[in-house]
C-alpha cells in the first residue's frame, strides 16, 4: 500500500502480505505515526498532534475492505487526524499515486529478479529512498481517460 503527499510528492509505502481491512488499518496506523513523527521534528509536541496536528486527507478507490464499515468506525475512532476521501467509481486517473505505480512497473518490466524479495529491496528504495524518478507532467491512459499529472 502506498501514497504520495501531494505538496512535496513525497511518496511512502507499506509491503503487506494481503489487501484486506485490517492491513488497510495498520497501513494508515503506520502512515499516522510518520506524519506525527514529522510533526513533532518541526518544534510541535506529541501530545497535540491528535488534537491540533495535521489532518491527512487519504485518497482511495473503491476497493471493499476500504469501505468497511467496521474499519471506517475504527479509523474515526483512533485515527482523528486521518480522512477519507473516496474517488468515484471506475477513476483511478484522478488519483496522481497512479502517476508513481505506472513509473514503479516501467522500471521493473523487463528487469530478471531472482525472488520477491529482491522485489521488495528495489520496491522500497524507489518508493521509499526516493530513487524513482517520475515524469509529472506527463499525460496517464486510463481506460479512454486522458489528463496531465500537475
Amino acid at each position: 500500500m502506498g501514497g504520495l503527499r501531494y505538496h512535496d510528492r513525497k511518496s511512502l509505502s507499506f509491503f503487506i502480505d494481503k489487501g484486506n481491512g485490517e492491513s488497510f488499518f495498520e497501513s494508515l496506523k503506520k502512515l499516522n505515526n510518520f506524519v506525527g513523527v514529522e510533526w513533532v521534528k518541526q518544534g510541535n509536541k506529541l501530545e497535540l498532534y491528535q488534537r491540533i496536528g495535521p489532518r491527512v486527507l487519504v485518497i482511495l478507490d473503491n476497493a471493499s475492505y476500504h469501505k468497511r464499515q467496521d474499519i471506517i468506525d475504527k479509523i474515526k475512532q483512533e485515527l482523528p487526524n486521518i480522512q477519507l476521501c473516496f474517488l468515484p467509481a471506475y477513476s483511478p486517473d484522478l488519483n496522481l499515486i497512479e502517476l508513481v505505480w505506472h513509473s514503479c512497473k516501467e522500471f521493473i518490466a523487463h528487469r530478471l529478479l531472482e525472488s520477491a524479495n529482491q522485489l521488495q529491496e528495489i520496491l522500497e528504495r524507489l518508493l521509499n529512498q526516493e530513487e524513482l524518478v517520475i515524469n509529472w507532467n506527463r499525460n496517464i491512459y486510463n481506460k479512454g481517460n486522458n489528463f496531465i499529472a500537475t
